[in-house]
C-alpha cells in the first residue's frame, strides 16, 4: 500500500469507534469512563496503565475496565495501517441489560482492570459484523446501535459467566490515599475533576484534602511535579524534550518548553 492513510476515528452512536493511521506512531493520555470491548486488526496497541505495561497485539481482544488512567501508543505494521475496533459499554447501556435480564451484583469488583480474553469464534464473528458499519457507513441508527451493544454483553457472559461481577458493578470509587494516589498518577494528562473521581472524592473535598496535603493548588503542584521529572530525564536520562513531554503530562511542546523555561529559567534543549 503506497498511499499515506490520515488517521481516523470514527464513532458512532456513541457505541462504537474505528480507529486507524498508517504511517505513524500515535499517543494519547486518556481517561477511560466506560468499560471499553476492542480487537486489534493489524498493528499493535501499547498500553501503560496503573499496573503496568500490556501490548495488545494482532487479533487480540481486550475488555478495559471504567474509571481508570491510560497512556496508550497506537503503532501500524510495516506493511498494514494500524486498525481497530471498540465498542464502548457505557453505565446506562450495561444498567439497561442489567434491568431487563434481572441481574442483581452485590459485590464490588477489585480484579484486573484489563483483561485479555481467550475469545471463541462468536466474538471473533461480532467483531468481523461490525466492519461493513465503520468502514462505510457515517451513522448508524440508535436501535442498531443498542442491538450490537447488547450482542457484545451477551457475548461476554457466554464467554466467562464470571464477567457478570467486572460488568455490572455500578458503585463509585472508594476514598483512597490521595497522596499516594496523586504521586503515582500526576503524569497522566487529565482534568483535575478525574484525579477527584478516580480518588473517591468529590471535587471540593479533593482540592480540600489537596490543599491540607501539599499546601499548594492540584494544578501548582502537577505542573511542578511534572517539570522537575522532565528536568530529571533530561539532565540526568539524556532524554530528548520531545520524546519526554508527553511522558510527563505535557499536551504539546510548545507549553512545555514555555513553562520549562518559565521555571528553570533555560529551555529544555539548552540544559
Amino acid at each position: 500500500m503506497n498511499e499515506k492513510v490520515m488517521p481516523v476515528t470514527r464513532i458512532l452512536e456513541d457505541s462504537f469507534v474505528y480507529s486507524c493511521s498508517f504511517d505513524q506512531t500515535r499517543g494519547y493520555e486518556q481517561f477511560l469512563p466506560h468499560h471499553v470491548l476492542s480487537i486489534q486488526i493489524s498493528g499493535e496497541t501499547q498500553i501503560q496503565h496503573q499496573n503496568g505495561l500490556l501490548i495488545l497485539k494482532e487479533n487480540q481482544i481486550l475488555l478495559s475496565g471504567k474509571n481508570q488512567l491510560a497512556k496508550t501508543k497506537k503503532i501500524p505494521a510495516k506493511d498494514k495501517a494500524y486498525t481497530s475496533i471498540s465498542v464502548i459499554l457505557t453505565d446506562t447501556a450495561l444498567r439497561k441489560f442489567a434491568l431487563e435480564a434481572n441481574i442483581v451484583v452485590s459485590k464490588k469488583y477489585t480484579g484486573e482492570q484489563m483483561l485479555l480474553l481467550q475469545s471463541d469464534a462468536l466474538l471473533k464473528s461480532y467483531f468481523q459484523s461490525l466492519l461493513p458499519y465503520v468502514e462505510e457507513s457515517r451513522t448508524i441508527n440508535q436501535k442498531l446501535a443498542v442491538l450490537k451493544t447488547n450482542e457484545a454483553i451477551e457475548l461476554l457472559l457466554n464467554l466467562d459467566p464470571s464477567l457478570v461481577t467486572f460488568l455490572f458493578d455500578f458503585s463509585e470509587p472508594h476514598k483512597i490515599d490521595l497522596e499516594k494516589f496523586m504521586l503515582q498518577n500526576y503524569h497522566y494528562n487529565v482534568p483535575i475533576a478525574q484525579f477527584a473521581k478516580l480518588s473517591g472524592r468529590s471535587l471540593a473535598a479533593f482540592k480540600r484534602d489537596f490543599n491540607h496535603i501539599f499546601q499548594i493548588s492540584p494544578r501548582k503542584w502537577l505542573q511542578d511535579k511534572r517539570l522537575q521529572e522532565a528536568y530529571q530525564l533530561i539532565q540526568q536520562g539524556k532524554r530528548k524534550p520531545a520524546e519526554i513531554y508527553l511522558e510527563v503530562g505535557f499536551e504539546n511542546l510548545s507549553h512545555f518548553y514555555n513553562s520549562f523555561k518559565q521555571k528553570f529559567g533555560v529551555t529544555p534543549a539548552n540544559l
